[in-house]
């Protein structure tokens, strides 16, 4: 049984409610009341404490990629720049009642990539720029999701960047380069986890449109594609389901402020993923927002606010879960690293004009003609880059739920995945 029922929402261009159902959320979740008797709670007894403690059972990884304090200030001051107000209004996860930082260098340099970053959070090694799930020496690592597996719990990776991307790649795969897209792609059906989705593949057909299709090659390795929502839900029940955008539409999922009627967004991702993979033994989920980075990169601020409140939507249904369950629910939202070097405030002066962003409607990688149009409504707004590539700055940690004082204070990345195996009880 399922603690999520999806109900499809007809869309028709006669609509305008329906059109704004859709943009909200496609698919309503609706809470089924589900008896957990208390023997069916798995708990560990804390040493020396004389009590027992509820184990993490629904574990959801949230990865803002690119994502920094810098990112999240920025977008809860435009929030409440929207409201007319000087301030910072929260988004759910910086009120989560744990916080911790992270440092991100990996083994050869202070400024990390996202693979290796990646790497890092998925297997609890470091290794070098632009490698993928193996140490500097070429050695294949295990990440944690295989190690969840193994154990029964279900497992999920989702992203609204291609699935065969630095982040979601770095929890089932393993090479030597991050960029041999095609090799990685056609790793998941040997990883055998549950629930894949969002973006497509960067390489479908490998790098010279000459291999075996990937999605045939998913198919035969027991994956239910399901292109859309639609179709997601009429195939509910099928054991292993990878989810994408409708069937026409390649590649990452849109910038939020791109999206048109019908375009998958995360949130949606992330809501689907949790009706498949919920079960008595629990699940584990990591949902990455990897435009946020992209964002960063194009020096993009609009677009890159607009990523994070979109980043933090998808947290908000794991939220929602948690409110159900919330002694057996685990959340914990970081980074990989901080892209662009983003800055409230650039130059002399104490200001921060986020109404001069207002009459930007496309993504500078959509209009690529507006670059120079988007520099300076950035500048307008007193928003300020130091780079168009990452920082090597801690990233925050925001956790709450069973085991989430774990992530606490100052840690290292290569931390994290071995203090959720230990919220988990699989240490």
């Amino acid at each position: 049984m399922h603690p999520f029922l999806f109900k499809e929402v007809v869309i028709t261009k006669k609509s305008t409610e329906m059109k704004k159902r859709f943009l909200t959320l496609f698919v309503i979740l609706l809470a089924i009341p589900y008896l957990i008797t208390a023997q069916e709670r798995t708990r560990v007894t804390g040493q020396g404490q004389g009590r027992s403690i509820e184990r993490a059972r629904f574990v959801f990884l949230f990865i803002g990629d690119g994502m920094g304090l810098s990112q999240i200030s920025m977008a809860e001051a435009y929030l409440s720049t929207q409201k007319g107000e000087i301030s910072n209004e929260a988004l759910s996860f910086t009120k989560f009642p744990i916080m911790g930082m992270a440092t991100t260098f990996s083994a050869n340099s202070y400024i990390t990539c996202s693979s290796a970053a990646g790497t890092a959070l998925s297997t609890g090694y470091k290794t070098n720029n632009g490698m993928l799930g193996v140490d500097p020496q070429n050695n294949k690592l295990t990440s944690i999701a295989y190690k969840i597996k193994e154990s029964g719990v279900p497992v999920g990776i989702v992203s609204n960047v291609t699935i065969d991307h630095a982040t979601p790649a770095a929890f089932y795969a393993n090479s030597s380069s991050r960029n041999s897209y095609y090799d990685i792609a056609v790793q998941i059906p040997a990883s055998g986890f549950d629930f894949f989705g969002g973006g497509g593949f960067a390489q479908p057909t490998g790098e010279n449109k000459d291999q075996k299709n990937i999605y045939e090659i998913l198919e035969e390795g027991g994956y239910t594609i399901a292109r859309g929502l639609r179709e997601y839900v009429s195939k509910k029940g099928a054991k292993k389901i990878a989810l994408f955008q409708e069937a026409g539409k390649e590649g990452a999922l849109p910038y939020a402020i791109d999206r048109e009627d019908k375009d998958l967004s995360l949130k949606h991702v992330v809501a689907a993923a949790v009706d498949h993979l919920y079960c008595a033994k629990g699940f584990f989920l990591m949902a990455e927002g990897g435009k946020i980075d992209w964002s960063g990169h194009d020096n993009d601020a609009k677009t890159n606010i607009l990523e994070t409140l979109d980043f933090a939507d998808a947290v908000n249904v794991a939220v929602s879960f948690a409110r159900k369950y919330p002694n057996e629910t685990l959340i914990i939202v970081t980074a990989d690293h901080e892209t662009g070097g983003m800055t409230l405030g650039r130059e002399r002066g104490y200001v921060l004009n986020l109404n001069e962003l207002a009459s930007q409607s496309k993504s500078i990688s959509v209009d690529k003609e507006s670059k120079d149009a988007v520099k300076e409504l950035n500048n307008k707004a007193n928003v300020g880059w130091t780079t168009s590539s990452h920082t090597g700055t801690a990233v925050p940690v925001y956790a709450t739920g069973p085991g989430s004082r774990l992530f606490s204070g100052r840690m290292d990345n290569t931390e994290i995945p071995i203090r959720i195996l230990k919220a988990m009880g699989l240490e």
